[in-house]
Parts: C-alpha cells; sequence; structure tokens
C-alpha cells in the first residue's frame, strides 16, 4: 500500500510540473503559477492568447518550489504564488519588477473526502478527525512550504486539531498532488483550496473552514526584475481584467474589488 501511494504520489508532482504547452520559445511570455490555478489559469491565458495572439507559456508547481527556482535564475517573466509569503521572500531577494505586485485573487480552505456523495461535516474543534480517518491518511501539501499546507495547518492549529491529527497526515509537493490521493482513493480525506475540489468530481466538500481560523488567503502576482518581455506588464493586467473576473470566478476563485 505505502509503495502504491508513492508511485501515485511521483506521477501527481510530475503531472503537476508539466508545461502546458512546448517548451518555451524567445518571444514567449514565462509564467510560474501556483498549482492551485491550474485549470484557471490555463483558461484564462487561453482566452488572452485568443485576443492577442502572444503566447504563454505556464509552468504549475507548489509555490515554494517555484519562487526557489525564480531566486536560482529560471527564466520567468511573471509569478503567481498561492499566498504572500512566497511573494514578500521574492520581493526581499530584489527579483521582483518594483510596483508591479498586485493582489488578484481570493480563494477558501476545504475539507474534501474521496467520492462524490460523502456527507457533510460540522468542522470545529470536537471534529474527531483521527475517527474519521480510521486508520487512512489526512492528505495535504507541504505544512512547512506549500500555502495549501500552510493554510491547513494553521486552521487546524486554531482549532484544537492539530495535535491529534499531525501524525496522520501525508504531505505532498504541491496542492494538485494531495488532491489527487483523495481522488484516487489512496487517502479517505484531504485539505485544498475550493478551487481545487471544483474541477475533480472524485471528491466532495464536505465542510469549508472558518475563515478566522486561517490567514486570509490571497494570491498575489508580480512581474520579475529578469523580465525583459514586451507583453509582461500587458498580461498582468489582463489577469485583473473583466474579461478574467468571470473565468476565475467559474473556476472557484474569488476576485477583488
Amino acid at each position: 500500500m505505502f509503495r502504491r501511494f508513492c508511485r501515485r504520489a511521483a506521477a501527481a508532482l510530475l503531472a503537476a510540473t508539466f508545461f502546458i504547452a512546448a517548451p518555451a520559445r524567445a518571444d514567449d511570455l514565462v509564467v510560474f503559477a501556483a498549482a492551485s490555478l491550474t485549470n484557471a489559469l490555463e483558461a484564462v491565458a487561453a482566452r488572452w492568447m485568443d485576443e492577442t495572439g502572444s503566447r504563454v507559456v505556464i509552468s504549475f508547481a507548489g509555490s515554494s518550489a517555484l519562487a526557489r527556482q525564480i531566486e536560482a535564475g529560471a527564466p520567468a517573466d511573471i509569478f503567481i504564488s498561492a499566498n504572500t509569503d512566497w511573494m514578500d521572500a521574492l520581493a526581499a531577494a530584489g527579483e521582483l519588477r518594483e510596483g508591479s505586485r498586485r493582489a488578484i485573487l481570493g480563494n477558501s480552505l476545504v475539507l474534501i473526502a474521496h467520492g462524490a456523495d460523502a456527507s457533510p461535516v460540522s468542522i470545529d474543534e470536537n471534529l474527531d478527525f483521527v475517527g474519521m480517518l480510521d486508520g487512512g491518511r489526512l492528505s495535504m501539501a507541504l505544512v512547512d512550504a506549500v500555502p495549501a499546507g500552510m493554510y491547513g495547518r494553521e486552521a487546524l492549529t486554531t482549532l484544537g486539531l492539530w495535535g491529534a491529527v499531525a501524525p496522520h497526515v501525508a504531505q505532498s509537493d504541491n496542492v494538485r498532488s494531495a488532491l489527487a490521493f483523495v481522488a484516487l482513493g489512496e487517502a479517505p480525506l484531504g485539505i485544498v483550496y475550493a478551487s481545487d475540489a471544483l474541477v475533480e468530481d472524485s471528491v466532495s466538500v464536505i465542510a469549508t473552514f472558518p475563515e478566522g481560523s486561517h490567514t486570509p488567503i490571497t494570491l498575489p502576482a508580480a512581474i520579475t526584475a529578469q523580465s525583459e518581455h514586451r507583453r509582461a506588464q500587458d498580461f498582468l493586467d489582463f489577469l485583473s481584467s473583466d474579461i478574467a473576473a468571470p473565468i476565475w470566478r467559474e473556476y472557484g476563485f474569488s476576485v477583488p474589488d
């Protein structure tokens, strides 16, 4: 069972880090984006390409991994993070174009279960997580590095549930891998973003974490300091445009005023 779990983890991670198009050409706009944005950003980028004829190449992975790649010199024009911490880290390192950073999206954190018709629960300090797991694992993104995992641990800590459930957590390199484990039935429960659960028919949202249990989920975007692409600012503006807004909402994100 453990070996199969590891094989599935490797496959999910590999899938989440593929480009959505062919390797970047010199005139392509290269975007590094949190894995939780996969379906929505693909749709937004497709609309951009239809509108402008300019090609966008996107790499999806955990925000922590992408931020470290940018610090190491990876050729990204735009970075979209699943939380403010990793954007702050790049700003402190001088890796962002001054004045380009903006908050583009919001999200919520949910508890999911395997299957399309799982029963809802009330998520509070009385929730028996260990009993619900029944010997299985709680699937989460890395709780020390990946935003979805960090938010999840913060929420569970606030509710007084982390101490009991921590030994039963299975951690993944990004939130889409955590989602995949639950969808495949390798873990009975998981913590992901609402937008992730929306694109997977094999899981049910059984609870939404109270807003006060974790830091508000804000997704910032910025142009990297190294970028010289002439359309970088145009694409960043498009992410917050009236054209993109209904696409984001369709995929479960909230759009700031």
